[in-house]
Protein backbone atom coordinates (compact mmCIF):
# COMPACT_ATOMS: atom_id res chain seq x y z
CA UNK A 1 0.00 0.00 0.00
CA UNK A 2 0.70 3.23 -0.81
CA UNK A 3 2.04 5.91 1.72
CA UNK A 4 -0.67 8.85 2.55
CA UNK A 5 1.16 11.51 3.57
CA UNK A 6 -0.60 13.72 6.52
CA UNK A 7 1.45 16.96 5.23
CA UNK A 8 3.76 17.87 2.40
CA UNK A 9 4.62 17.47 -0.52
CA UNK A 10 1.06 16.51 -1.66
CA UNK A 11 -0.22 19.94 0.02
CA UNK A 12 0.48 21.58 -3.19
CA UNK A 13 -2.40 22.28 -5.34
CA UNK A 14 -5.54 21.09 -3.36
CA UNK A 15 -7.18 19.25 -6.34
CA UNK A 16 -4.37 17.20 -6.75
CA UNK A 17 -3.78 15.76 -3.64
CA UNK A 18 -7.87 15.26 -3.69
CA UNK A 19 -7.94 13.24 -6.81
CA UNK A 20 -4.19 11.69 -4.96
CA UNK A 21 -6.26 11.04 -1.72
CA UNK A 22 -9.05 9.38 -3.63
CA UNK A 23 -7.22 7.13 -5.98
CA UNK A 24 -5.74 5.24 -3.05
CA UNK A 25 -8.91 5.30 -1.68
CA UNK A 26 -10.40 3.43 -4.41
CA UNK A 27 -7.88 1.40 -5.69
CA UNK A 28 -6.85 3.16 -8.93
CA UNK A 29 -2.91 3.69 -7.96
CA UNK A 30 -1.34 0.13 -7.08
CA UNK A 31 1.62 -0.69 -5.63
CA UNK A 32 2.62 -4.20 -6.78
CA UNK A 33 3.94 -5.71 -3.77
CA UNK A 34 3.81 -3.33 0.04
CA UNK A 35 6.36 -0.67 -0.27
CA UNK A 36 9.04 -1.39 2.45
CA UNK A 37 8.97 0.90 5.31
CA UNK A 38 10.26 4.87 4.82
CA UNK A 39 13.64 5.53 6.58
CA UNK A 40 13.13 5.58 10.76
CA UNK A 41 13.86 9.86 10.43
CA UNK A 42 10.22 10.32 8.91
CA UNK A 43 10.91 13.90 8.80
CA UNK A 44 13.59 16.94 8.07
CA UNK A 45 15.91 18.12 10.51
CA UNK A 46 15.54 21.32 12.24
CA UNK A 47 18.29 22.77 10.28
CA UNK A 48 17.31 21.44 6.68
CA UNK A 49 17.10 24.41 4.09
CA UNK A 50 13.21 23.88 4.25
CA UNK A 51 11.98 24.42 7.26
CA UNK A 52 15.23 27.14 8.93
CA UNK A 53 14.65 30.02 6.52
CA UNK A 54 16.84 29.24 3.50
CA UNK A 55 14.72 27.98 0.70
CA UNK A 56 11.12 27.82 1.34
CA UNK A 57 10.38 31.51 0.56
CA UNK A 58 12.72 30.66 -2.72
CA UNK A 59 11.43 31.32 -6.34
CA UNK A 60 11.82 28.01 -6.94
CA UNK A 61 10.10 26.68 -4.23
CA UNK A 62 6.98 29.24 -4.22
CA UNK A 63 6.38 28.75 -7.95
CA UNK A 64 6.72 24.90 -7.48
CA UNK A 65 4.18 25.22 -4.58
CA UNK A 66 1.77 27.36 -7.08
CA UNK A 67 2.60 30.61 -5.42
CA UNK A 68 4.13 34.12 -6.75
CA UNK A 69 7.28 34.17 -6.61
CA UNK A 70 9.89 36.99 -6.86
CA UNK A 71 11.66 36.64 -9.74
CA UNK A 72 10.88 34.12 -12.21
CA UNK A 73 11.97 31.37 -11.58
CA UNK A 74 14.97 29.00 -14.07
CA UNK A 75 16.99 26.39 -13.98
CA UNK A 76 18.43 23.87 -17.00
CA UNK A 77 18.53 19.99 -16.90
CA UNK A 78 22.44 18.80 -17.20
CA UNK A 79 23.20 22.26 -16.41
CA UNK A 80 26.28 20.96 -14.41
CA UNK A 81 28.25 19.30 -16.95
CA UNK A 82 29.91 18.91 -20.12
CA UNK A 83 28.87 22.61 -21.93
CA UNK A 84 31.01 24.25 -18.83
CA UNK A 85 34.74 24.60 -19.26
CA UNK A 86 35.13 24.54 -15.43
CA UNK A 87 33.41 21.08 -15.35
CA UNK A 88 35.75 19.63 -18.56
CA UNK A 89 38.99 20.78 -16.11
CA UNK A 90 37.55 19.48 -12.86
CA UNK A 91 36.87 16.01 -14.47
CA UNK A 92 40.12 15.59 -16.17
CA UNK A 93 41.10 12.08 -15.97
CA UNK A 94 38.02 11.28 -13.68
CA UNK A 95 35.29 8.45 -14.75
CA UNK A 96 32.02 9.71 -14.57
CA UNK A 97 30.86 7.52 -11.94
CA UNK A 98 33.51 7.74 -9.82
CA UNK A 99 33.66 12.04 -10.02
CA UNK A 100 29.79 11.19 -8.81
CA UNK A 101 31.43 9.12 -5.92
CA UNK A 102 33.69 11.97 -4.75
CA UNK A 103 31.82 13.98 -2.48
CA UNK A 104 33.73 17.05 -3.06
CA UNK A 105 33.75 17.04 -6.68
CA UNK A 106 29.97 16.34 -6.84
CA UNK A 107 29.48 19.52 -5.34
CA UNK A 108 31.97 21.19 -7.21
CA UNK A 109 30.28 20.76 -10.45
CA UNK A 110 26.94 20.83 -8.85
CA UNK A 111 27.65 24.34 -7.71
CA UNK A 112 29.47 25.45 -11.31
CA UNK A 113 26.70 26.68 -13.25
CA UNK A 114 24.78 28.36 -10.17
CA UNK A 115 28.18 30.26 -9.98
CA UNK A 116 28.27 31.27 -13.35
CA UNK A 117 24.67 31.40 -14.65
CA UNK A 118 22.70 32.54 -11.58
CA UNK A 119 20.07 30.03 -11.94
CA UNK A 120 17.27 29.43 -9.11
CA UNK A 121 18.27 26.33 -8.03
CA UNK A 122 21.45 23.71 -8.35
CA UNK A 123 20.63 20.15 -9.58
CA UNK A 124 22.27 17.68 -7.75
CA UNK A 125 25.21 16.14 -10.22
CA UNK A 126 25.27 12.70 -10.47
CA UNK A 127 23.72 9.55 -12.78
CA UNK A 128 20.70 7.66 -12.49
CA UNK A 129 22.55 4.18 -12.46
CA UNK A 130 24.88 5.73 -9.30
CA UNK A 131 22.06 3.63 -7.14
CA UNK A 132 22.94 0.27 -8.96
CA UNK A 133 27.04 0.82 -8.69
CA UNK A 134 26.28 1.63 -4.46
CA UNK A 135 24.04 -1.55 -4.52
CA UNK A 136 27.16 -3.84 -6.16
CA UNK A 137 25.70 -4.25 -9.80
CA UNK A 138 28.04 -4.06 -11.90
CA UNK A 139 27.88 -0.90 -14.51
CA UNK A 140 29.68 1.70 -16.13
CA UNK A 141 29.80 4.68 -18.16
CA UNK A 142 30.69 3.64 -21.54
CA UNK A 143 32.19 7.01 -23.09
CA UNK A 144 29.91 7.75 -26.49
CA UNK A 145 28.01 4.88 -25.54
CA UNK A 146 26.23 5.16 -21.89
CA UNK A 147 25.90 2.92 -19.06
CA UNK A 148 26.44 -0.25 -19.55
CA UNK A 149 25.55 -3.67 -17.00
CA UNK A 150 28.70 -6.40 -16.75
CA UNK A 151 25.26 -8.80 -17.26
CA UNK A 152 21.78 -7.94 -18.05
CA UNK A 153 18.64 -8.78 -15.76
CA UNK A 154 16.46 -10.94 -17.99
CA UNK A 155 15.06 -13.76 -16.18
CA UNK A 156 13.63 -14.12 -12.27
CA UNK A 157 16.67 -15.66 -11.00
CA UNK A 158 18.87 -12.43 -12.52
CA UNK A 159 16.22 -10.01 -10.14
CA UNK A 160 16.61 -12.53 -7.32
CA UNK A 161 20.12 -12.22 -6.92
CA UNK A 162 20.28 -8.22 -7.21
CA UNK A 163 21.92 -7.05 -4.28
CA UNK A 164 20.09 -4.95 -2.24
CA UNK A 165 21.24 -1.19 -1.44
CA UNK A 166 21.78 0.10 1.86
CA UNK A 167 21.26 3.16 3.69
CA UNK A 168 25.37 3.12 5.04
CA UNK A 169 26.15 2.49 0.89
CA UNK A 170 24.56 5.54 0.21
CA UNK A 171 27.17 8.00 2.77
CA UNK A 172 28.40 9.75 -0.25
CA UNK A 173 25.60 11.11 -1.72
CA UNK A 174 24.32 12.14 1.62
CA UNK A 175 27.79 14.06 2.18
CA UNK A 176 27.71 15.63 -0.74
CA UNK A 177 24.93 17.17 -0.81
CA UNK A 178 25.28 18.55 2.76
CA UNK A 179 28.77 20.32 1.22
CA UNK A 180 26.66 21.66 -1.62
CA UNK A 181 23.51 23.21 0.60
CA UNK A 182 26.52 24.59 2.76
CA UNK A 183 27.59 26.80 -0.27
CA UNK A 184 24.19 27.63 -1.88
CA UNK A 185 22.73 29.49 1.29
CA UNK A 186 19.61 30.93 0.07
CA UNK A 187 19.26 28.79 -3.27
CA UNK A 188 17.75 25.53 -3.00
CA UNK A 189 19.11 22.33 -4.13
CA UNK A 190 17.11 19.87 -6.40
CA UNK A 191 17.71 15.99 -5.75
CA UNK A 192 16.72 13.68 -8.40
CA UNK A 193 16.58 10.18 -9.27
CA UNK A 194 15.64 7.93 -12.24
CA UNK A 195 12.42 6.53 -12.73
CA UNK A 196 12.00 3.03 -12.14
CA UNK A 197 10.99 2.36 -15.72
CA UNK A 198 14.06 4.17 -16.77
CA UNK A 199 16.38 2.64 -14.62
CA UNK A 200 14.58 -1.24 -14.97
CA UNK A 201 15.12 -0.88 -19.29
CA UNK A 202 18.89 0.06 -18.80
CA UNK A 203 19.34 -3.29 -16.55
CA UNK A 204 16.97 -5.26 -18.70
CA UNK A 205 19.22 -4.42 -21.87
CA UNK A 206 22.27 -3.89 -20.71
CA UNK A 207 23.18 -0.76 -22.16
CA UNK A 208 21.09 2.15 -23.72
CA UNK A 209 18.52 1.02 -26.23
CA UNK A 210 16.46 3.10 -28.83
CA UNK A 211 12.89 1.22 -28.68
CA UNK A 212 13.84 -0.13 -25.42
CA UNK A 213 12.07 -3.66 -26.86
CA UNK A 214 13.89 -6.00 -23.98
CA UNK A 215 11.27 -4.27 -21.08
CA UNK A 216 8.73 -3.72 -22.79
CA UNK A 217 8.82 -7.73 -23.93
CA UNK A 218 9.42 -8.53 -20.25
CA UNK A 219 6.49 -6.52 -19.35
CA UNK A 220 3.76 -8.81 -20.99
CA UNK A 221 5.70 -12.01 -21.32
CA UNK A 222 6.72 -12.36 -17.54
CA UNK A 223 4.55 -9.92 -15.73
CA UNK A 224 5.70 -11.19 -12.32
CA UNK A 225 9.67 -10.86 -13.15
CA UNK A 226 9.13 -7.01 -14.78
CA UNK A 227 7.41 -6.45 -11.09
CA UNK A 228 9.94 -7.73 -9.24
CA UNK A 229 12.48 -5.92 -11.38
CA UNK A 230 10.52 -2.68 -11.20
CA UNK A 231 9.94 -2.35 -7.77
CA UNK A 232 13.79 -3.36 -7.09
CA UNK A 233 14.79 0.22 -8.92
CA UNK A 234 11.51 1.79 -7.25
CA UNK A 235 13.49 0.73 -4.40
CA UNK A 236 16.79 2.03 -5.44
CA UNK A 237 15.60 4.94 -6.85
CA UNK A 238 13.26 6.13 -3.93
CA UNK A 239 16.21 5.44 -1.39
CA UNK A 240 18.65 7.62 -3.19
CA UNK A 241 16.15 10.49 -3.92
CA UNK A 242 15.26 9.99 -0.02
CA UNK A 243 19.27 10.47 1.05
CA UNK A 244 19.55 13.60 -0.73
CA UNK A 245 16.02 15.43 0.53
CA UNK A 246 17.00 14.26 4.25
CA UNK A 247 20.27 15.41 3.51
CA UNK A 248 19.56 19.11 2.66
CA UNK A 249 18.13 18.78 -1.09
CA UNK A 250 14.83 21.24 -1.12
CA UNK A 251 13.35 19.68 -3.84
CA UNK A 252 13.31 16.47 -5.77
CA UNK A 253 12.37 15.38 -9.40
CA UNK A 254 12.45 11.68 -10.77
CA UNK A 255 13.11 11.42 -14.41
CA UNK A 256 11.63 9.29 -16.81
CA UNK A 257 13.78 9.25 -19.50
CA UNK A 258 12.24 6.73 -21.84
CA UNK A 259 8.63 6.28 -20.59
CA UNK A 260 8.01 8.03 -23.84
CA UNK A 261 8.68 4.40 -25.20
CA UNK A 262 5.06 3.52 -23.49
CA UNK A 263 1.69 4.01 -24.79
CA UNK A 264 -0.51 4.90 -21.61
CA UNK A 265 -1.99 1.81 -21.28
CA UNK A 266 1.20 0.04 -20.62
CA UNK A 267 2.31 2.59 -18.56
CA UNK A 268 -0.72 2.85 -16.30
CA UNK A 269 -0.40 -0.85 -15.89
CA UNK A 270 2.95 -1.61 -15.93
CA UNK A 271 4.85 1.41 -14.67
CA UNK A 272 3.06 4.08 -12.86
CA UNK A 273 2.69 1.63 -10.01
CA UNK A 274 6.80 1.61 -9.36
CA UNK A 275 6.79 5.44 -9.91
CA UNK A 276 4.12 5.66 -6.73
CA UNK A 277 6.09 3.50 -5.24
CA UNK A 278 9.77 5.32 -5.87
CA UNK A 279 8.22 8.48 -4.75
CA UNK A 280 6.28 6.82 -1.14
CA UNK A 281 10.01 6.76 0.24
CA UNK A 282 10.25 10.79 0.61
CA UNK A 283 6.67 12.48 -0.56
CA UNK A 284 6.23 12.57 4.02
CA UNK A 285 9.36 14.57 3.92
CA UNK A 286 6.89 17.56 2.64
CA UNK A 287 9.80 18.43 0.00
CA UNK A 288 8.29 19.28 -3.91
CA UNK A 289 8.16 16.86 -5.75
CA UNK A 290 8.75 17.44 -9.98
CA UNK A 291 8.37 14.30 -12.75
CA UNK A 292 9.28 14.70 -16.24
CA UNK A 293 9.81 12.42 -18.88
CA UNK A 294 10.90 12.59 -22.83
CA UNK A 295 7.85 11.92 -25.54
CA UNK A 296 5.24 11.93 -22.83
CA UNK A 297 3.07 14.48 -23.99
CA UNK A 298 0.27 11.29 -24.04
CA UNK A 299 1.15 10.48 -20.43
CA UNK A 300 1.39 13.76 -18.25
CA UNK A 301 -2.32 13.01 -16.73
CA UNK A 302 -0.97 9.52 -15.70
CA UNK A 303 2.62 10.21 -14.71
CA UNK A 304 0.70 13.87 -12.34
CA UNK A 305 -1.47 10.25 -10.74
CA UNK A 306 1.59 8.92 -9.07
CA UNK A 307 1.65 11.78 -7.36
CA UNK A 308 3.92 14.65 -7.34
CA UNK A 309 3.43 18.39 -7.29
CA UNK A 310 4.72 19.32 -10.62
CA UNK A 311 4.83 17.76 -14.09
CA UNK A 312 7.84 18.71 -16.28
CA UNK A 313 7.29 19.23 -20.14
CA UNK A 314 9.48 18.43 -22.55
CA UNK A 315 9.84 20.51 -25.76
CA UNK A 316 7.45 18.48 -27.99
CA UNK A 317 4.31 19.82 -26.44
CA UNK A 318 3.24 23.65 -25.82
CA UNK A 319 2.62 24.46 -22.12
CA UNK A 320 -0.61 26.01 -22.69
CA UNK A 321 -1.87 22.63 -24.34
CA UNK A 322 -0.07 20.43 -21.74
CA UNK A 323 -2.05 22.50 -19.20
CA UNK A 324 -5.30 22.35 -20.42
CA UNK A 325 -4.76 18.22 -20.52
CA UNK A 326 -3.68 18.54 -17.08
CA UNK A 327 -6.74 20.48 -16.53
CA UNK A 328 -5.21 23.37 -14.47
CA UNK A 329 -4.24 21.20 -11.68
CA UNK A 330 -0.33 21.38 -10.91
CA UNK A 331 2.55 24.03 -11.71
CA UNK A 332 4.78 23.05 -14.93
CA UNK A 333 8.29 22.95 -15.42
CA UNK A 334 9.91 23.41 -18.75
CA UNK A 335 10.08 24.04 -21.91
CA UNK A 336 12.76 25.91 -23.98
CA UNK A 337 13.63 24.07 -26.90
CA UNK A 338 17.23 22.76 -26.73
CA UNK A 339 17.77 23.00 -30.19
CA UNK A 340 17.08 27.03 -30.27
CA UNK A 341 20.18 27.63 -27.63
CA UNK A 342 22.06 27.71 -31.00
CA UNK A 343 19.89 29.97 -33.05
CA UNK A 344 20.63 33.65 -33.43
CA UNK A 345 19.63 35.50 -30.46
CA UNK A 346 16.64 37.56 -31.75
CA UNK A 347 14.77 33.85 -32.49
CA UNK A 348 15.69 32.72 -29.23
CA UNK A 349 14.39 35.44 -27.12
CA UNK A 350 10.94 35.18 -29.14
CA UNK A 351 11.09 31.39 -28.31
CA UNK A 352 11.77 32.03 -24.74
CA UNK A 353 9.07 35.13 -24.34
CA UNK A 354 6.48 32.53 -26.28
CA UNK A 355 6.84 29.55 -23.79
CA UNK A 356 6.49 32.05 -20.54
CA UNK A 357 3.48 32.86 -22.10
CA UNK A 358 2.14 30.00 -22.72
CA UNK A 359 3.19 28.69 -19.08
CA UNK A 360 1.44 31.62 -18.15
CA UNK A 361 -1.86 30.07 -17.36
CA UNK A 362 -0.71 27.15 -15.28
CA UNK A 363 -0.99 26.94 -11.33
CA UNK A 364 3.07 28.36 -11.14
CA UNK A 365 5.73 27.99 -13.84
CA UNK A 366 9.73 26.93 -13.68
CA UNK A 367 11.49 28.01 -16.85
CA UNK A 368 13.67 25.02 -17.82
CA UNK A 369 14.89 23.28 -21.20
CA UNK A 370 12.13 20.68 -22.96
CA UNK A 371 15.42 18.65 -22.08
CA UNK A 372 19.07 18.68 -21.27
CA UNK A 373 21.51 21.23 -21.79
CA UNK A 374 23.61 20.24 -25.04
CA UNK A 375 27.17 19.51 -24.76
CA UNK A 376 27.94 22.02 -27.34
CA UNK A 377 25.75 24.61 -26.18
CA UNK A 378 27.85 28.52 -25.31
CA UNK A 379 27.57 28.76 -21.84
CA UNK A 380 27.20 32.79 -22.75
CA UNK A 381 23.66 32.16 -24.25
CA UNK A 382 22.70 30.26 -20.91
CA UNK A 383 23.67 32.99 -19.12
CA UNK A 384 21.83 35.46 -21.56
CA UNK A 385 18.46 33.26 -21.39
CA UNK A 386 18.34 33.43 -17.21
CA UNK A 387 19.14 37.33 -17.79
CA UNK A 388 16.52 37.57 -20.16
CA UNK A 389 13.74 35.38 -17.80
CA UNK A 390 14.86 37.33 -14.63
CA UNK A 391 13.86 40.81 -16.79
CA UNK A 392 10.58 40.03 -16.85
CA UNK A 393 7.96 40.53 -14.13
CA UNK A 394 6.52 37.31 -12.91
CA UNK A 395 3.16 39.03 -13.12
Amino acid sequence: MAVIPATGSMAGPGQTRCRYLLQLFFGTIKSMTPSPAVSAAGTLAADHPLLDGRTADSPLITAYRGGKPSRRPVWFMRQAGRSLPEYLKVREGIAMLDSCLRPELASEITLQPVRRHDVDAGIFFSDIVIPLKLAGVGVDIVPGVGPVLDKPVRTAADVAALPQLTWEALEPIREAVRLTVAELGKTPLIGFAGAPFTLAAYMVEGKPSRDHLGPRTMMHADPETWAALANWAADASGMFLQAQLEAGASAGQLFDSWAGSLGLADYTKYVAPASTRALDHVRHLGAPLVHFGTGTSELLVAMRDVGVDVVGVDYRLPLDEANRRLGGTVPLQGNIDPALLAAPWDILEAHVRDVIVAGSGAPGHVLNLGHGVPPETDPAVLTRVVELIHSISPE
